[in-house]
């Protein structure tokens, strides 16, 4: 008797330590740049004429993009390519960086009332600049984070390394109870200009725009009250094995570009599928999927399955107005839809990994999220990779007065 009772005791010992615990959003800030350093379409090409980077054909190349971008006259240059000559540096980079992070981990902490000494996790995720000491290092020493802080800084990783942070983050967050993660997303404009006349490489620079967004993660059970959200599934995918696929970064040809897309994707929504979809669309799914393996030369479409029964919010990353035309046709969306996306690429310009962030805040601010609504974030980053991460509403969410 007592030795089962001793073997219950243990099991139910194993089993609260092994569980997965749930992680919930507590709030996100997403950084708003002043005026002054807003850069309208006509303002950028006297800048970048007035630099002597372009000739006449490069001039009008560049037009020619902004006008397709599906950039507004309202994003951001950093400061330091607003002076004449440019003052692009280290210095002004790390300043660009600083402005970012700091001014939205500054509201976050603020809305949240949140002690910065109560973050257990950080992750920073920012492709093109990796300074010593590193961002971390300088959100760490800024706000005076505890010595014993898990801190990781990730570069490199292209526009989708948002949800790879995020995905870091939970994964802390099993093993490290009853703590706070602050993920913080940023891209740096300041060092990631163009000079040279290769016009693919051009793009980027009509492209990008100042930017950031820092997430308030929580693995505390009396946290789930106030929580806006909780994280569902994080599906990740790296076509870094194809050639193709790693030598593909879509800024640089639309071509390129949506042939990355189009490849990541299917792996992705491969993957998330089973997760997320009704059993009939599961179905409709493996079946297609399976006539296409076993009968090759099958004239079969395969089955794009019909997300919309899985999501109520779509939040693609803003890399350009391509991107979006060709996620919304695979996945046949609606333009209520893709409009999150293409009004924060309107008013924000690609701001990389934290642009899906800005999406989520238009939707909030529309008073369209409700209780139990559940929301598909989806970025692309080169290497090709593909990442999803999908949550539940936890609460009607009110737009910010």
């Amino acid at each position: 008797m007592i030795t089962c009772f001793v073997l219950i005791v243990l099991c139910l010992i194993i089993y609260i330590m092994t569980r997965h615990k749930p992680v919930h959003l507590i709030d996100y800030a997403c950084y708003h740049p002043p005026a002054h350093l807003q850069a309208p379409t006509q303002y950028y090409l006297e800048r970048a004429k007035a630099l002597g980077n372009l000739d006449e054909s490069s001039f009008e190349f560049q037009r020619k993009i902004l006008e397709r971008s599906g950039l507004g006259e309202e994003t951001h240059l950093p400061k330091a390519l607003h002076c004449i000559p440019s003052q692009a540096s280290m210095v002004t980079a790390r300043e660009e960086t600083e402005q970012v992070m700091f001014g939205a981990l500054d509201n976050l902490f603020y809305s949240t009332n949140v002690n910065p000494q109560d973050i257990g996790v950080l992750v920073v995720n920012c492709t093109l600049f990796d300074p010593t000491p590193s961002l971390s290092a300088m959100i760490v020493h800024k706000y005076k984070l505890r010595s014993d802080i898990k801190s990781f800084n990730l570069g490199g990783m292209g526009c989708s390394s948002g949800v790879i942070a995020v995905d870091l983050a939970k994964n802390l967050l099993q093993f490290h109870r009853n703590t706070y993660a602050v993920v913080m997303s940023t891209e740096n404009v300041t060092l990631s200009t163009y000079s040279g006349d290769n016009k693919s490489m051009m793009i980027t620079n009509c492209m990008f725009r100042v930017g950031g967004a820092a997430i308030l993660l929580s693995n505390k059970y009396v946290d789930r009250h106030r929580a806006k959200y909780k994280l569902v599934h994080i599906v990740r995918t790296h076509r870094g094995l194809d050639d193709k696929s790693f030598k593909c970064i879509y800024q640089e040809q639309d071509e390129t570009g949506i042939v990355g897309v189009s490849l990541g994707l299917k792996i992705n929504i491969t993957t998330l599928g089973p997760l997320v979809l009704p059993i009939k669309e599961q179905l409709h799914f493996f079946i297609t999927m399976v006539v296409k393996k076993l009968f090759r030369k099958s004239k079969m479409k395969m089955y794009i399955p019909d997300f919309k029964l899985a999501f109520d919010h779509f939040c693609i990353h803003a890399g350009g107005r391509g991107v979006i035309d060709e996620l919304e046709k695979s996945l046949q969306l609606s333009s209520v839809h893709v409009e999150a996306s293409r009004m924060t690429l309107q008013r924000f310009g690609n701001t990389s990994s934290s642009s899906i962030w800005y999406e989520l805040a238009y939707i909030e601010s529309k008073g369209r999220m409700h209780k139990d609504d559940r929301v598909w974030q989806i970025a692309f980053g080169s290497g090709f990779k593909c990442n999803s991460a999908a949550w539940v509403a936890l609460k009607n969410v009110k737009p910010a007065s």
